[in-house]
């Protein structure tokens, strides 16, 4: 007695595809004449981004750049020295500082009689004249160069973000005053002035002070 099922019957066990003699290649294979599967690229060459990928993770040299301000195009430090650093900032502001206060200190002082320190009046307008001198300074200065005498012996400069050119004209004066006015309102302005000059610890990518922000400016390695 014979033990074959017929072909077509309908109890007969039919083989898997992932069984032998189903027809069907086993995983990882392709039937003759198939075209290969589809595979993923290769990475390019020199890793995530190809070769010409920052090394900072940043986009690549020419790649599209957005930037606060807004729009996109190419990054605006392209071709431009390096960001300088928050220390020579700090060290110029000083010098600077000195360079005001000292001659405005004595000239108050003789006006004063130096003997009325302790008046709130009189220490608000010598404060106000020290801020007044200050400004004058430091717009002069930057307009005419991008440097104060401060950022000189740093070796950094003042630039329009746009283009790297020193802030001649509105942006200088624009960059002085955000920095110097707003002392003269009692208590809020130190508090604005502490917040700006502490901002470009944590800005990015420009390491700009709110006084920068507002002029478009940044500080760069003097050429």
């Amino acid at each position: 007695m014979s033990t074959e099922q017929p072909e077509n019957d309908p109890f007969r066990k039919r083989p898997q595809p992932d069984e032998p003699g189903s027809g069907s290649p086993p995983p990882g294979e392709q039937r003759p004449g198939e075209p290969p599967p589809d595979r993923p690229p290769p990475p390019p060459p020199g890793g995530v981004g190809g070769p010409y990928a920052s090394p900072q993770g940043g986009p690549p040299p020419g790649a599209p750049y957005s930037d606060p301000y807004g729009g996109a195009g190419a990054d605006p430090l392209a071709g431009m020295p390096p960001l300088g650093s928050r220390g020579k900032r700090l060290l110029a502001r000083i010098v600077d500082a000195l360079i005001v206060g000292i001659p405005v200190g004595i000239v108050s002082g003789l006006m004063s009689g130096f003997d009325s320190y302790d008046d709130a009046g009189t220490q608000y307008w010598q404060g106000g004249f020290y801020t007044l001198v200050y400004f004058l300074y430091e717009g002069l200065m930057l307009t005419r160069s991008g440097q104060t005498v401060g950022k000189k012996l740093m070796k950094i400069r003042v630039a329009v973000l746009q283009d790297g050119a020193a802030p001649h004209g509105t942006p200088g004066w624009v960059r002085a005053a955000v920095y110097s006015i707003p002392a003269l309102v009692p208590c809020l302005g130190f508090l604005f002035w502490l917040i700006n000059v502490l901002y470009c610890t944590w800005d990015k990518p420009y390491h700009q002070c709110l006084h920068d922000k507002a002029a478009k400016t940044v500080v760069v390695v003097a050429d």
